[in-house]
């Protein structure tokens, strides 16, 4: 007797909750009949993107309740509202998603109540009948398991109102995907011009100074061959030595856009040669992956690889200058999708701050985001920082 009113009771909850939400939509078919009078008059087109999304946060709240209930999801699909007012005008008035949160809140008007007043007639019947019929009697409550046949009843229409339609969550999941693409392509954008601006101040400061004085130097050396050969030959030992340096400095700029170490010992070798130059005591482990190009291992694609080594890069650096630690681990996983990279240290953590004061995350984001990949940050305070990153490609 106690479960069955105990199953009732949270039975009538949902439904009274209901209730309340069928009133909401009251109002908002109200707020939507009046912001649609404003947008035909221009005066409050500003207001239309705004009322769908309260709709859409009302509808959001009927879906949570219904899976809570019934212990299914209740899918959605709706279009972004970004951009200018007058797209974000147009998506709300074209999404068909509107047009069914609309249509749920007038049904939901009636059915919500409808079945809050029939579990109110419920609860006083079974009071009355089935608390004499149980004393008499000792039979089990008949009443009290229709509160809860209310209310899957009520979770059912809401289910079949609110699930959009294939073509509509197509429409939804494209439009997802574009805006995601838009994304990372603005991302990649701006990490290549930062990349290309890099090359350029290296270049600037480094090679270009280096073949100017290089230049100088060869000219003071053929002015002086004649008349002063022991200065001559200063300036051209000197010469050779500049041409060194900046030779030094091409080759560094070199290893900045792709590392020729990749080329010559694969990715696993260039990323023990990284944990060795790194200062920490790191472990490295590989699996699915070959030791390099003579191996007969498999090798990702060459964009994949670069990303992996400037991950692991990044990474390590960061662990050596932010977070104070002594151990670090490298993990290389050749996966059936792409390669996976797990950089764990036990430093203090915190690396989301240690991104505002330019760690490099937000490059090596933008860098993955590139290749349509993902990154998982984990950084509690006191440690350990680990760093996941999954890059898809075809072996």
């Amino acid at each position: 007797m106690r479960e069955a009113i105990k199953e009732a009771a949270r039975a009538w909850l949902h439904l009274s909750v209901g209730a309340a939400i069928a009133l909401l939509g009251y109002l908002m078919i109200g707020v939507a009949l009046f912001t649609a009078f404003l947008t035909v008059t221009v005066i409050g087109a500003g207001v239309l993107p705004e009322s769908v999304l309260l709709l859409r946060r009302l509808a959001g709240w009927e879906r949570r309740r219904t899976a809570a209930w019934t212990g299914t999801p209740v899918p959605e699909a709706y279009l972004p509202l970004e951009g200018p007012l007058p797209a974000r005008v147009r998506t709300a008035v074209t999404d068909p998603g509107t047009r069914r949160d609309l249509i749920w809140a007038a049904a939901h008007l009636l059915y919500g109540s409808m079945l809050w007043y029939a579990s109110l007639i419920t609860w006083v019947v079974a009071v009355l009948v089935d608390g004499v019929w149980t004393g008499l009697a000792g039979r089990r409550p008949v009443l009290l398991p229709l509160l809860t046949r209310l209310a899957d009843l009520e979770s059912d229409w809401s289910r079949t109102l609110l699930t959009p339609a294939p073509s509509a969550a197509r429409d939804a999941a494209l439009a997802a995907r574009i805006e995601q693409l838009t994304a990372t392509r603005a991302g990649a954008v701006a990490a290549h011009g930062a990349e290309l601006r890099r090359i350029e101040r290296d270049l600037h400061d480094g090679a270009q100074a280096r073949l100017v004085a290089l230049s100088m130097r060869i000219g003071l050396a053929r002015r002086a061959y004649d008349s002063d050969p022991v200065t001559a030959r200063k300036l051209l030992d000197d010469a050779q030595e500049q041409a060194e340096e900046a030779l030094a400095e091409l080759r560094h700029v070199v290893r900045g856009i792709h590392p020729p170490i990749l080329t010559d010992r694969g990715l696993t070798g260039a990323v023990r040669a990284l944990a060795a130059s790194s200062g920490l005591e790191v472990e490295v482990s590989v699996t699915g992956l070959g030791d390099g190009p003579d191996t007969g291992g498999p090798r990702a694609p060459a964009a994949v690889e670069a990303a992996a080594y400037f991950v692991v890069a990044e990474a390590l650096t960061n662990a050596a200058k932010h977070s104070g630690a002594a151990r670090a681990s490298v993990a290389l996983t050749r996966e059936p999708a792409g390669l996976r990279v797990l950089v764990r240290d036990e430093g203090r953590g915190g690396a989301e701050a240690g991104e505002r004061d330019g760690s490099g995350l937000t490059g090596m984001r933008r860098r993955v985001a590139a290749l349509d990949g993902t990154v998982r940050l984990t950084s509690p305070e006191g440690g350990p920082t680990v760093i996941e990153v999954e890059l898809p490609c075809v072996w």
